[in-house]
């Protein structure tokens, strides 16, 4: 039998794709966990890095709310009971960049839990470039006795959104929102409805043009009227305040060219005898 063996060229076409195979797995991203840079306990920073450079961004705190059937005291009927837990800060990161779709992935408790925001960017009407969330996945696993207490059956489930257009934002901007954003999420256990909260957010997941550096921020709808509404009093406040310094100047004036004027009497007959 003849000896396998590869020629010089052979050779360097091998180390050449070895090599090519090597940079893509060296260009799949790696998270960072940066929560530990907030002051607020409860929220979370997230960064997922390419080549040493910041290519996705996401700072919020996380409430999740997840049905889940219990047995009931007659060991016959279920009952469901409301599973609440926030998203932790010791998490693990995962993620993907790209010019027009990206991902990030969070998972903890021994992957008990992941969470999966996917992004992507689309024009819209004249030509104005926007990206979005457009799905949201949850895995949970209902054996977790931390947050699933006595729970019938337990395994894991998946939750996902369905035709998500959420947190529309310019291309090379960064999204702000301090209220609340709420999203349903259908389960495959049973069709329940799992709810994620998110809350002083801000996210970004193309363009970053500085490493861990947000953009210039787009707030939210919701922020910009409750900041109106907010402002709105002092803004009437001030008007009133303004109308009555008028008046009450327009009055003095008034007063004053009055004074000066000389006061004839009304009974003219005296002047008539003289």
């Amino acid at each position: 039998m003849g000896r396998l063996g590869f020629s010089t060229t052979e050779s360097a076409r091998l180390l050449l794709l070895g090599v090519l195979v090597l940079s893509v797995v060296l260009a799949e991203q790696e998270g960072e966990n940066l929560s530990g840079l907030s002051t607020n306990p409860d929220k979370a920073i997230f960064a997922v890095r390419e080549n040493g450079t910041t290519c996705l961004m996401v700072e919020f705190a996380v409430r999740f709310l997840v049905p889940y059937d219990v047995l009931a005291l007659n060991g016959i009927d279920l009952i469901t009971e409301q599973a609440a837990f926030t998203l932790p800060r010791g998490a693990e990161i995962e993620g993907k960049c790209g010019n027009t779709e990206s991902e990030i992935h969070i998972t903890w408790k021994n992957n008990a839990y992941t969470l999966r925001i996917y992004f992507s960017k689309e024009f819209r009407d004249k030509g104005v470039e926007v990206w979005k969330i457009s799905k949201v996945q949850f895995v949970y696993d209902t054996s977790e006795t931390s947050h699933f207490i006595n729970a019938y059956n337990p395994g894991k489930h998946t939750a996902n959104t369905h035709h998500l257009s959420a947190l529309v934002t310019p291309a090379g901007l960064s999204y702000v929102c301090t209220a609340q954003q709420t999203l349903t999420l259908i389960s495959s256990d049973h069709q329940k409805g799992v709810t994620i909260s998110m809350y002083d957010t801000q996210i970004q997941p193309f363009d970053i043009a500085s490493d861990f550096i947000f953009s210039e921020p787009y707030k939210c709808i919701t922020d910009q009227r409750e900041r109106l509404e907010e402002t709105l009093p002092i803004i009437l406040g001030f008007i009133l305040a303004l109308i009555i310094v008028i008046t009450l100047v327009v009055y003095h004036f008034h007063l004053k060219l009055t004074a000066t004027q000389p006061q004839l009497p009304r009974d003219r007959s005296m002047y008539k005898n003289m």
